[in-house]
């Protein structure tokens, strides 16, 4: 049975533990929505381990970072050539159908279109993945859970997650925790101490703020974790925030000159 050693950490922020139990229950299909670094990739890494640990055995997760090249061919499987002979090589959601994993497409808008059209029949009643190059159709294993993630903040015409696509999923709304839980992971993640997280905290709040100055997005937690770590490692905290943050958030001069003051103010 997995450990307390093994778990992958994770500080809830509302209910999600919760709604994602249900829905394992359930076998409903789940798709967690919210800005990038904010912990939807680790919140499925802990509930794996979670899940697996109820049950008191290994509940594997195989997750899949979607991208603009990722076809249907890439995640079901391709014939390959193999010492003069054909042979099938099932892909990664192929094995987690068979095998009852928990399958995570992260950003699975980033994919190509045709990528959710083999997942419709997986997310609903049926539970099936047809495999078309072999003609099987292969019903789920009873502990096959599919799991997907997308940011709202980057939709646009062409990157957008169809309605019939996103209504075969039950939804978990994600965000950026409250500063003081926002501190608590910080001084976990990274090991500085309770006052410098909080004021990491204090720093990703402020720089949320400049989203109305033209930011895609706030700075994510991951972020602040990373200062946090490059602190901890002897980086003096206004260079440790600048590198970590400041330089990651864009290129835009005005929108680094309107961080790199805020970082001055907050870290003199």
């Amino acid at each position: 049975m997995p450990t307390d050693a093994q778990a992958p950490w994770y500080q809830p922020v509302a209910d999600e533990i919760e709604l994602f139990e249900a829905a394992y229950r359930a076998r409903m299909p789940v798709l967690l929505k919210g800005p990038t670094g904010c912990g939807k990739t680790r919140f499925v890494e802990h509930m794996a381990w979670r899940l697996g640990a109820q049950r008191g055995a290994t509940l594997p997760l195989v997750t899949v970072a979607c991208h603009e090249d990722l076809s249907a061919t890439d995640l079901v499987g391709r014939y390959l050539l193999l010492d003069e002979r054909t042979v099938w090589a099932d892909g990664p959601l192929t094995r987690a159908v068979r095998s009852g994993a928990i399958c995570y497409l992260d950003e699975i808008v980033e994919a190509r279109k045709d990528t959710t059209v083999v997942i419709h029949a997986l997310a609903d009643h049926r539970r099936l993945l047809p495999i078309d190059k072999t003609g099987e159709l292969l019903q789920a294993h009873p502990d096959f859970l599919l799991v997907m993630s997308y940011n709202p903040g980057y939709q646009s015409v062409l990157k957008e997650l169809k309605p019939s696509t996103r209504q075969r999923f039950v939804s978990l709304e994600f965000g950026y925790p409250a500063p003081a839980l926002e501190a608590t992971i910080i001084a976990h993640e990274s090991g500085v101490d309770a006052a410098t997280a909080e004021r990491l905290a204090q720093t990703g709040l402020a720089l949320r703020r400049l989203q109305e100055q033209g930011f895609d997005e706030g700075v994510s937690t991951r972020l602040l974790v990373y200062a946090g770590q490059l602190m901890v490692r002897g980086i003096a905290p206004r260079r440790a925030c600048t590198v970590a943050i400041a330089q990651s958030l864009g290129d835009d001069a005005d929108l680094r000159r309107a961080v790199d003051d805020l970082v001055d103010v907050l870290w003199p």
